[in-house]
């Protein structure tokens, strides 16, 4: 639940450059000698960030070294240290800014540097700890993005990030848990979306009362597996809220990976392959053999830890023997679930993305790779015009590619899950029928670069965003 904001209005206009604009220095000895006191300079800041004179070395060897930014940057931190003098305290406010103006743009060394220098300067900032926990995240450093959100979340749960002109306020549930969250920004943009942010998960049932107004609620708390242990506490929030609500804490419960054969059952043309939590490990390799065997499971099996997606700790296994010896290696619950060989006739695996917005379909993307874990960033699909070609297809004749069987079997799935918000990751098998990898409230959708490869895509994108704001539109008759 990253903030990614700047704060209080204090953005200095001339860090609008992105991190390593630079001036045109003429003496590349003097550059270079520039360079190296830079290097010895942020050393010498991990140690004392909040020494001005260093600060102030540091502004003039940044520009010295062509680091306009950089240059710009410490001079911010000059100014706001040499307010000590006249207040209790310098205001991190500049230097938050100075960190999140790093960040969006990429540069997340200096972005993690800025915003610690925020939180010495002021250690209970909330959205410092926030933004660093997501620049840890970023930079996959998931021990101390965690220490950082839950810290942000101790000292504050409502995060209101006002929009001008935006049609209505909503109220989006959250959990500190970035992994357990819709990822709402494309859905939301915060420049035209008014939004509360609300970690509820680290508020009490009376901060409820204490919320800002509010005219829709969207429940973010979209992974299953993070979602159960705070189910009553989000029912409670459901029954006392008088606002629409999108996304029922009830409905996302039931797309849990061992639930989804269950919820899908009887769907015409649908096929979702078994699977089962194990919550502890069997007693013996025999019951766990027996275990699979009553649930129809057969080899190979996939194992999975609980709440992770894109491919994160999926292995296969051929075995009971190879199996077990994995499972007796790790003391968190997985999910065992059979494997069901979706090759294509031309030898490649196809994943294909459609997401529902107030049940109906809209596709969103296809992943074409030579290996049977299909993720979009590792199938090398623009290293491929075939491939982009293939996708660009499906998204613009989609019941041309999948066929009319297909698309009623995914029309009912969307109403079947019962989402306001949500999707299916799929392939399409030889004889038409649909074979359903996954499908909850968490699929991502984002924008591409307009002069990028995937352009293509935007479009489709936009479709999705538009569909989303007219159901919002719907719910709470504001336009």
């Amino acid at each position: 639940m990253a903030n990614l904001t700047q704060a209080g209005g204090d953005k200095p206009e001339s860090l609008d450059n992105a991190p390593g604009a630079t001036t045109q220095p003429a003496d590349q000895d003097d550059v270079r000698q520039a360079l190296q006191t830079v290097s010895s300079l942020t050393r010498l800041l991990e140690a004392d960030p909040l020494n001005i004179g260093l600060h102030r070395s540091m502004s003039d060897a940044m520009r010295a070294a062509g680091d306009e930014t950089g240059y710009l940057a410490h001079g911010v931190g000059v100014e706001t240290f040499e307010f000590t003098g006249t207040l209790p305290q310098p205001s991190a406010i500049p230097l938050f800014n100075v960190a999140t103006v790093y960040f969006v743009n990429g540069a997340h060394e200096s972005a993690r540097r800025w915003y610690r220098i925020a939180l010495d300067v002021d250690p209970d900032l909330a959205m410092a700890h926030q933004n660093l926990a997501a620049v840890y995240d970023a930079t996959g450093n998931a021990t101390e993005a965690r220490v950082h959100r839950a810290h942000a979340y101790r000292l504050q749960r409502i995060y209101v990030e006002p929009a001008d002109n935006a049609p209505r306020k909503v109220l989006i549930l959250c959990t500190g848990n970035a992994a357990g969250n819709v990822p709402f920004d494309t859905l939301l943009p915060p420049t035209v979306s008014y939004r509360i942010k609300y970690a509820i998960d680290y508020a009490g049932d009376a901060e409820d009362a204490q919320l800002p107004p509010f005219d829709l609620v969207f429940n973010a708390v979209g992974e299953p597996d993070i979602a159960e242990p705070l189910a009553p506490r989000l029912e409670r929030f459901v029954q006392r809220c008088s606002r629409p609500l999108l996304n029922l804490p009830a409905a996302v419960a039931k797309t849990r990976r061992d639930r989804l054969p269950e919820l899908l059952a009887g769907l015409d043309d649908v096929v979702v392959a078994p699977c089962i939590l194990l919550q502890t490990m069997p007693v013996s390799i025999d019951a766990l053999a027996r275990r699979l065997i009553n649930e129809g499971i057969d080899f190979p099996v996939l194992t999975r830890p609980l709440a992770k997606h894109g491919g994160e700790g999926l292995t296969m296994h051929t075995s009971i023997d190879a199996l077990w010896s994995a499972l007796a290696s790790v003391d968190a619950p997985h999910y065992l679930t059979a494997f069901h060989d979706f090759r294509s006739a031309d030898g490649h695996f196809r994943k294909y993305r459609t997401v529902f917005v107030d049940r109906t379909p809209f596709p969103y993307h296809l992943a074409i790779s030579s290996h049977w874990i299909v993720h979009y960033f590792s199938a090398d699909m623009i290293a491929a015009d075939w491939k982009i070609d293939e996708e660009r297809r499906f998204l613009q004749e989609t019941g041309a590619v999948l066929g009319e069987r297909a698309i009623k079997a995914i029309d009912a799935i969307g109403r079947r899950l019962d989402l306001d918000y949500g999707g299916i990751d799929f392939t399409l098998l030889p004889d038409g029928r649909v074979l359903v990898f996954e499908a909850n409230a968490t699929m991502l959708v984002h924008r591409e670069a307009n002069n990028g490869v995937l352009a293509h895509k935007n479009m489709f994108v936009e479709r999705i965003v538009d569909a989303f704001e007219q159901l919002q539109a719907r719910r709470t008759g504001v336009v």
